[in-house]
């Protein structure tokens, strides 16, 4: 990959957002933890330094081993990035009088700074630090400062090398990607290339080359990252690909009949397998959310792995893994532990004894559709909401049986077309149906009943790490409620779930 922005993660929780902005600038970028710097760096135009939760003053603080790097190509260090440059060589980085966290506005900037250039005067930046930079190095000249951090931005004299003490990557820096093109740009030299258009065609002449004639077998869910997947594969080895799509019995409803159907429509070579009695035969009993995650993974494997070794001479099994799932199984803390079970990197075992392919697992999700629009991929697969690996299993909470199962599937497909109908999908990130193991009195008609409580879910988000709630108009809401309780027999009453994440996850399981 040619023209690469390295930048080295000190683990700080806005570490994804830089990669997003310079992608968004169509400038190609890779995140490693700070102490695994790639030794091939021949495609590295520049390498910015991220934030951290550490104090350059911690003992165990994160220390860069920077000699093939520095004054070799250019350098931003952000926030803790900028500290440990100025600390290491000679300044003083002191915790702040005035703790700065949010917005602030710089007072002064350098207009003949390369970084700096076209920023205005008082343009509000976001901070968030305990530390401050109160004495600067002798070749260090200071090119921005707030009301009070004198010291917000700063270039080393004779060298491309800066620092800023603010955030240009969040949201609340207004002119924060004007800065970050700057820097790419105008000091990186990078060319702005990397577009829907040339990842697809490098990535299917790379196919190409990799798999040559080899099989590869993919298992496809429905969702955006294995649909896109298969079509990118598809596009490099055509019928080479065969595609796996299995029905566990916790898909929604009609789904298993209308994704296969859709998928042959685009010309993948691809098998449908119903195994619904099977999911829910070793479903019988299991309650606890991890351990119903872990049945379902593990019955995938089996039906997966059964039917893949009815194909002769596969040597390569596909995976839509994405850029976040690489990112955190190789991150600074090491792999997260609140990884789910059933969508960690890697997920099939290696007794099937098959290389794997990963054609987007440099991407984030966003770019994953922007991929799949540039092959012109339909709508109602790319835009479809995040769906998860156990489907429905981890949306009823406690124990499945076929009955929970389809009380749930009607909900959720009144819920969703209601959606569709009043043109709410599409402004919804993800949106879900829950029965709760909960039941609660009511009346219909002139008996009293007491049956199951469904909550319903919509949130809006980017990327998932953070969710609000959506505020559906009343008027939707009461409709929809309406004509669960009166068509789903087993349901009388509906709550809508109005929490943010965090402090609660996305799913209730």
């Amino acid at each position: 990959m040619s023209e690469t922005i390295l930048i080295l993660d000190f683990g700080s929780q806005y570490t994804q957002l830089i990669a997003r902005r310079l992608r968004e600038l169509n400038v190609y970028c890779e995140i490693h933890p700070f102490n695994k710097i790639p030794r091939d760096l021949s495609a590295v135009k520049g390498v910015i330094l991220s934030g951290s939760p550490f104090s350059v003053r911690d003992e165990e603080s994160p220390v860069p081993e920077l000699s093939g790097i520095r004054k070799k190509m250019p350098l931003l260090g952000v926030c803790y990035g900028a500290q440990f440059l100025a600390q290491n060589d000679g300044g003083d980085v002191l915790p702040s009088k005035i703790r700065e966290y949010g917005r602030a506005n710089l007072g002064f900037i350098d207009g003949n700074s390369k970084l700096m250039h076209g920023i205005s005067l008082n343009s509000q930046v976001w901070m968030s630090h305990g530390d401050t930079i109160l004495n600067i190095p002798e070749n260090y000249e200071i090119i921005s400062s707030t009301e009070s951090v004198k010291v917000a931005g700063f270039k080393i004299r004779g060298e491309e090398t800066y620092g800023i003490q603010f955030h240009p990557e969040v949201y609340h820096s207004t002119e924060g990607s004007k800065l970050l093109k700057n820097y790419v740009v105008d000091i990186c030299g990078c060319s702005q290339d990397w577009t829907p258009d040339s990842f697809v065609e490098t990535s299917v002449d790379s196919l190409r080359k990799k798999l040559a004639n080899d099989k590869v077998v993919l298992g496809l869910s429905g969702g955006v990252d294995s649909s896109v997947a298969a079509i990118l594969l598809h596009k490099a080895i055509g019928k080479n690909l065969y595609c796996i799509f299995v029905d566990n019995g916790l898909l929604r409803k009609n789904e298993f009949a209308e994704v296969l159907h859709s998928y042959k429509d685009l010309g993948l070579n691809v098998k449908g397998v119903d195994a619904s009695d099977r999911f829910l035969d070793a479903l019988k009993g299991v309650g606890e959310p991890e351990k119903k995650r872990k049945v379902i993974g593990n019955t995938f494997i089996d039906v997966f792995d059964r039917e893949a070794h009815l194909i002769e001479g596969v040597k390569w099994l596909a995976q839509g893994t994405i850029y976040p799932d690489v990112i955190e199984s190789v991150s600074v803390k090491g792999p997260s532990a609140t990884i789910k079970s059933h969508h960690n990197v890697g997920g099939l075992p290696d007794f099937m004894k098959l290389k794997i392919v990963e054609p987007l697992n440099t991407l984030f999700k966003d770019e994953v559709r922007r991929i799949g629009r540039s092959m012109n991929m339909p709508g109602f697969i790319l835009n479809r909401h995040p769906f998860p690996g156990p489907g429905l299993g981890i949306r009823i909470l406690g124990e499945l049986t076929p009955e929970k199962v389809r009380v749930l599937q009607e909900v959720d497909h009144i819920f969703i077309q209601g959606l569709r109908d009043e043109d709410l999908y599409d402004k919804v990130w993800q949106s879900l149906a829950v029965l709760l193991p909960v039941s609660s009195v009511g009346v219909m008609g002139d008996e009293r009943t007491y049956e199951n409580v469904v909550a319903l879910r919509a949130v809006g988000s980017t990327d998932g790490m953070t969710a609000d709630w959506s505020h559906l108009p009343y008027e939707f809401l009461a409709k929809i409620s309406n004509k669960i309780i009166n068509q789903v027999k087993g349901v009388n009453r509906v709550v809508y779930d109005i929490s943010s994440k965090p402090p609660s996850t996305i799913e209730w399981e």
